[in-house]
C-alpha cells in the first residue's frame, strides 16, 4: 500500500485492489486509530480524515501493521432489495453476455452483492461480488436522464440510481425502494460493507 498525504488534515491510502480497500475499510470502521475522524472507501483508495490532535505518523505505522484479511470478510447488515425486471437494457444485457433474460435476472438475484463503496451521486451505492458472466460495459452513450430507482450493471459492479439523473449503466429494472431520503438518519439505505440481495417482483 501507499499512504499520501492528503492536504493537511487527510491521508490517502492506495492499496493494490478492491478486495484490500474494502478489507482496510472493514478493519479501520470497526477500530480506526486515535484521530481519525471519517473513513471514504473507493474503489482501490480509502481517505482517512484527521481531527487536529492526530498525528499522521502514529497513524500511518497504524495503517502498516493491520491485518486486512481477517476483515475484508466480515459481513455487514442485509437489505433486500425488490426489482422489477424490465430495464430498457435487459436483452441488450442478454445479448452481450450471450444468456437467455431469464438466466441474467437468476443471475443477478441468485447471489449476495456487497456495497463496496459510494460515489457519482449522493446514496448511489457501487455494488460487488457478482457473476462474472454479467459484467457488461457502459453504454456507448449515457442517457441525459435516469429514472430514480433504475437497477444496473457496469463492468463489475451493480447499483441503484438514487435519484434522477444522467447516467450510462446498462438498465435491467426498477425498484420502488427509497435508497436515500433526506429526512432518514442516515439518508442512504446502502451504505458501505452492507449486503444486498435483489429479489424479483413478479407481475402480477
Amino acid at each position: 500500500m501507499r499512504v499520501l498525504p492528503c492536504g493537511d488534515q487527510a491521508l490517502l491510502v492506495e492499496t493494490e485492489s478492491l478486495e484490500e480497500a474494502l478489507g482496510l475499510y472493514r478493519s479501520l470502521r470497526r477500530e480506526s486509530p486515535p484521530g481519525v475522524t471519517d473513513l471514504v472507501p473507493a474503489a482501490r483508495t480509502v481517505l482517512l480524515r484527521l481531527g487536529p490532535a492526530a498525528d499522521p505518523a502514529l497513524v500511518e505505522r497504524d495503517l502498516r501493521t493491520r491485518d486486512m484479511t481477517a476483515a475484508a470478510h466480515e459481513q455487514g447488515p442485509l437489505v433486500r432489495v425488490p426489482v422489477h425486471y424490465d430495464g430498457e437494457d435487459l436483452r441488450e444485457v442478454a445479448d452481450l453476455t450471450g444468456l437467455p433474460v431469464r438466466e441474467v435476472v437468476r443471475l443477478h438475484t441468485g447471489c449476495e452483492w456487497t456495497v463496496a463503496f459510494g460515489g457519482f451521486a449522493p446514496g448511489f451505492a457501487y455494488l460487488t461480488g457478482g457473476p462474472r458472466e454479467l459484467r457488461v460495459p457502459r453504454r456507448a452513450e449515457s442517457r441525459t436522464r435516469v429514472p430514480a430507482g433504475a437497477v444496473g450493471l457496469a463492468g463489475e459492479f451493480s447499483g441503484v440510481y438514487p435519484r434522477s439523473s444522467p447516467g450510462g449503466w446498462q438498465l435491467i429494472g426498477r425498484t420502488d425502494l427509497a435508497v436515500w431520503r433526506e429526512d432518514r438518519d442516515p439518508p442512504a439505505l446502502l451504505r458501505p460493507g452492507a449486503r444486498v440481495r435483489f429479489e424479483e417482483v413478479r407481475p402480477s
